[in-house]
């Protein structure tokens, strides 16, 4: 079985991670998908953020049909801990990250670029949303 390991926040699913998912689950069998716990997504990108807690994330991902499993972490050490024990195939990542250290990206047997969909990011959707009042 060919397992591929996707990594995010995937706070508001938009159409940019839906291709992103489908296009993983099309370079292996198994799409193993780990998001940032709540925690992490307050240190990363503000107190204000994420929109969708960690278990409405999950519960979303789990039900797409490209998705086998989803898993939370919480730094970086255990999003290590997980690419490590499930040794992937590929793990894809944003193209924003060539050049830069994958954490965990050492245990996959290669590392795929997705190329992101410019008009489609959350930050992005949640900034229109506050525009509109």
């Amino acid at each position: 079985m060919n397992v591929v390991f996707v990594n995010g926040t995937f706070d508001i699913l938009h159409p940019g991670h839906i291709h992103l998912l489908n296009t993983a689950r099309r370079l292996g069998d198994y799409l193993i998908v780990a998001i940032d716990s709540d925690e992490r997504v307050r240190q990363l990108k503000g107190s204000n953020r994420p929109i969708n807690t960690e278990q409405d994330r999950k519960l979303m991902l789990e039900n797409l049909k490209a998705v086998s499993v989803v898993s939370i972490f919480n730094s970086d050490k255990e999003l290590e801990m997980m690419v490590n024990e499930c040794s992937p195939a590929v793990m894809l990542v944003g193209s924003d990250w060539q050049g830069k250290p994958i954490v965990g990206g050492q245990y996959a047997k290669r590392i795929e670029y997705f190329k992101r969909i410019d008009e489609y990011s959350t930050t992005k959707k949640i900034q229109d949303i506050i525009n509109r009042r």
